[in-house]
């Protein structure tokens, strides 16, 4: 019997028109944008259909990209009737699983992830801190690498052969040199805004933490796969503290793809903008059915 997992790519997936073709040609998808337009004040269509540069600013780029996802997602399963055994997101995605798995309202993920996105947003001054990609280099040797400089971390297990380190420029710069002195095939500085998911976020973390009192959070219909952990959370007890530490720790990604890979999973249906996690998952097993869910093509297809 096959097991599916739905899952959620983050931040850096978003491209202006996104989900457009599901707000004009569905109402269901309609009524998502729509009423994250009424939750946050702002137009949702306008931000994620036109160009424009608030897209790829991380106050707005999370709500967009959670609201896109979880409507293309309740699409998806109103025409094909294929419900999740699982489901799993990659940072900001996990609010998707959330949603997947009945632990948080849809509107409660909008809204939360558009806090969460200005905690991190001013969580550190613009140039402070930065992010790199560490490529053809295992992640044993990185963490061996990086342990003796103070300030940098690493920020995502991606894949094999692709981690992202996190922290202050200067730290994460040094370790860069370190990294292809010891054999790193190349390391990448990412174009973002701050060093997400590195100690430095510590404060974010905290104050979302405040915001999380507020929101109601249920037991799982579904097992989801927690980031911070990579195992599955099944009690609604454990919800809050780990979305908490989200923030400043390691993203556990691929991880996350083996212990679902223990549980049996043999196909993962990626929902939401660009192929990024269906890369990665055909990287840890070639053995498993990788489909996405983008464009309302994509569902005709399938």
């Amino acid at each position: 019997m096959s097991r599916i997992a739905f899952i959620f790519p983050g931040q850096g997936a978003q491209t202006a028109g996104m989900g457009k073709d599901f707000y004009e040609q569905t109402e269901t998808a309609k009524g998502v944008f729509d009423e994250a337009t009424r939750l946050l004040g702002f137009s949702m269509p306008e931000l994620c259909f036109e160009p424009n540069d608030r897209l790829d600013i991380t106050e707005y780029t999370q709500a967009a990209m959670v609201t896109t996802s979880i409507a293309m997602m309740k699409v998806f399963m109103e025409r094909t009737g294929i419900r999740p055994d699982v489901a799993a997101g990659l940072s900001l995605g996990e609010y998707c699983a959330l949603a997947a798995a009945g632990v948080m309202s849809e509107a409660d993920a909008i809204t939360t992830v558009r806090q969460r996105g200005i905690l991190m947003q001013e969580a550190v001054p613009a140039g402070v801190g930065a992010m790199a990609a560490v490529l053809a280099m295992d992640a044993a040797a990185i963490e061996t690498v990086i342990a003796p400089i103070e300030g940098v971390q690493i920020a995502n297990y991606n894949c094999p052969g692709q981690i992202v380190i996190s922290g202050l420029k200067e730290a994460v710069e040094t370790a860069g040199e370190k990294l292809k002195e010891a054999g790193a095939k190349r390391v990448i500085p990412l174009n973002v805004s701050g060093p997400f998911h590195s100690r430095m976020l510590t404060e974010a973390g905290r104050k979302l933490g405040e915001v999380l009192e507020k929101t109601e959070v249920h037991t799982p219909r579904i097992p989801y796969v927690a980031n911070v952990t990579a195992q599955y959370v099944t009690d609604a007890a454990q919800v809050k503290p780990l979305l908490e530490q989200q923030v400043y720790s390691s993203v556990r990604w691929q991880q996350s793809v083996e212990t679902m890979l223990a549980d049996g999973v043999d196909t993962f249906i990626e929902i939401g903008p660009g192929k990024t996690l269906s890369g990665f998952v055909k990287k840890i097993s070639r053995d498993v059915k990788v489909l996405n869910i983008e464009k309302m093509e994509d569902l005709e297809k399938f």
